[in-house]
């Protein structure tokens, strides 16, 4: 009996109560249903682009003759093709450039904890979603209108492009500061561009300029469409050659290309190493390249304090004043001068007519009268959304496929999923040559051996999207909490109980996420690939630039924008739910 006025304790909870798992919430069943109809979309998908045994059958016999048509590789003279890598370079770069410090602004007002107004948030990000899904191709055919013809548009078009992957990016890390440096700063009662100088500028310029990096190597792979709009450089080269029917040369700038690719992202791993001084944590080529430079050595002073590079500690408070010239500032400022030193030569070699920035404006309300109103005459809307029904397709069926083989390649490229290290750096090496192929360039060869349609631009998006979801994987596994794995470990679970049980499970959220973002992209791409006639409404795009109906040409991009904004609000629900 319980003493006269003591509580009763509750009843426990019967075993069964125990042990039964509480129901999921709305927001994951809703999740779960839109991921289950987006593969069965994806299925369906693939079914309808046409894949066929014999069509595998019929295109590898057309393997060999045109190998005869490729080979010998016929390279340009060494002095046009330095000139046209140049100029190449000068475009990604002075694009790219641009585009990050125009990034900045859209950032700040669409970071939740920055943005001045609440209603401006909204705006922020409609400006990246908008850039996103106007490619850059498209951009620069319109800019072609309002400047002389040479590399000026291509810089234009693709930092305006640019805008919407970096500022998102720049938002995301502006949204996940330390508020304690932002509210010393604010404390002691400085302005806002202060706050934002001192107390967040030092916390998001690693991320940020990691971004920058990033981008710039997809703008080089992207440059090469910029051919089709007029804008000089390697990408011309091959458009000149593939319209001559010189295979020779075409593939030739091909490989050029490709092998640009590698050596930039090796180079984009090296300088982000040297520039925010900190060792990378990845396991590709750059990462191992950048880990082998030579890093300063840390000593410490009497008093047990950390001093870089055999530095002791100043004498005086005026000599602490003065930073002293350590071997680590010396390689900073140098690799920060160097960074100067190849901008300027970015904007010399891209042979731009920078003075046409001030004489554009009197064509502007002759863009405006071709562009405005849209139209999409003499085609129908249901013309219009058959085509934009294929373009989806394409994406869906080509990011299925892409999942599919990175789940299989994914695991082996990851430090603690691999079964030995030399199969996960050949997974790395063949992640990082997929990564660097244009899937433009992979699907003009596969129409020439497979014909027009669409099954040539699925197949190109999909080998190229193992590249990037297979290294997203990859590094999602590694980066998987080491507590769940020990503790499967520590109770005799074998390596394969450990990887299903704890690494892979944990991993499933940021899959599912860099999923959504490939099928994301690969919508941009497969409108893009319409410019090599693999179908959908990127054709009917390019078609309407290639007779200068740009009134048309806007009605397609409104389409584009429209399907992209539907996309990201179902990425957006998704990945809520499943956080």
């Amino acid at each position: 009996m319980s003493a006269p006025g003591a509580t009763e304790a509750p009843p426990l909870p019967e075993l069964d109560q125990l042990v039964k798992r509480p129901k999921p919430p709305a927001s994951t069943l809703t999740a779960a249903g839109l991921l289950l109809a987006l593969l069965a979309f994806a299925v369906w998908s693939l079914a309808e682009v046409g894949f066929t045994a014999e069509t595998f059958t019929e295109s590898a016999g057309k393997v060999g003759p045109f190998l005869d048509r490729m080979l010998p590789l016929q390279f340009p003279p060494a002095a046009d093709l330095l000139r046209s890598i140049g100029i190449t370079l000068g475009v990604v770069l002075c694009g790219t450039v641009l585009s990050a410090v125009l990034s900045v602004p859209v950032a700040y007002i669409s970071a939740r904890n920055t943005s001045p107004a609440p209603w401006l948030v909204p705006v922020g990000r409609a400006i990246g979603v908008v850039a996103r899904a106007v490619p850059d191709v498209v951009l620069a055919m319109l800019f072609v209108l309002l400047f002389t013809l040479g590399s000026l548009p291509g810089i234009l078009a693709i930092a305006l492009h640019s805008i919407g992957m970096i500022s998102k990016l720049f938002a995301d890390a502006i949204e996940q500061i330390d508020e304690g440096p932002r509210q010393a700063v604010r404390a002691t009662g400085a302005a806002r561009g202060q706050e934002f100088l001192a107390g967040i500028l030092p916390q998001v310029l690693p991320s940020w300029i990691a971004t920058t990096l990033h981008r710039s190597d997809i703008n080089l792979r992207g440059s090469v469409l910029l051919g089709y709009a007029g804008i000089i450089g390697l990408g011309y080269d091959l458009r000149l050659a593939l319209e001559s029917l010189n295979y020779h040369l075409a593939m030739a700038l091909a490989l050029v290309i490709f092998g640009l690719c590698v050596l930039f992202e090796i180079a984009s791993t090296v300088i982000r190493a040297q520039l925010l001084g900190v060792a990378p944590s990845g396991r590709g080529i750059g990462a191992r390249v950048a880990r082998r430079l030579p890093s300063s050595t840390s000593v410490r002073d009497a008093d047990g304090a950390l001093v870089a590079d055999g530095a002791r500690a100043p004498d005086g408070v005026a000599a602490a004043m003065r930073r002293p010239w350590t071997r680590d500032r010396v390689r900073s400022t140098t690799a920060i001068a160097a960074t100067v030193a190849v901008a300027v030569a970015a904007v010399i070699g891209s042979q731009a007519h920078w003075l046409d920035l001030f004489s554009f404006w009197t064509e502007i309300p002759y863009l405006l009268e071709r562009t405005w109103p849209p139209s999409i005459e003499p085609r129908t809307w249901t013309n219009v959304f058959d085509a934009l029904l294929v373009t989806l397709e394409i994406a869906a069926a080509a990011t299925l496929l892409s999942t599919v083989v990175s789940l299989l390649i994914g695991p082996l490229a990851a430090r603690n999923a691999a079964p030995n290290r030399p199969v996960r750096l050949a997974a790395r090496l063949l992640l990082l040559v997929v990564r660097s192929i244009p899937e433009l360039i992979l699907a003009i060869v596969l129409i020439i051996i497979t014909g027009l349609g669409p099954q040539a631009g699925t197949i190109a998006l999909a080998f190229v999207g193992v590249g990037l979801l297979g290294k997203l994987i990859a590094d999602s596994l590694e980066e998987a909490p080491l507590g769940p794995q020990l503790a499967v470990q520590s109770v005799g679970g074998t390596r394969t109980q450990v990887f299903f049980a704890a690494g892979a499970r944990l991993s499933v959220p940021a899959l599912v996420g860099h999923t959504l973002y490939l099928f994301d992209s690969n919508i941009r791409s497969a409108t893009v690939l319409g410019i090599v006639a693999a179908g959908g409404i990127g054709y009917y795009l390019i078609d309407a630039t290639r007779v200068s109906r740009y009134d048309q040409v806007t009605a397609f991009v409104i389409v584009l924008v429209l399907a992209t904004l539907v996309v990201e609000g179902l990425s957006l629900v998704i990945r809520r739910a499943l956080r």
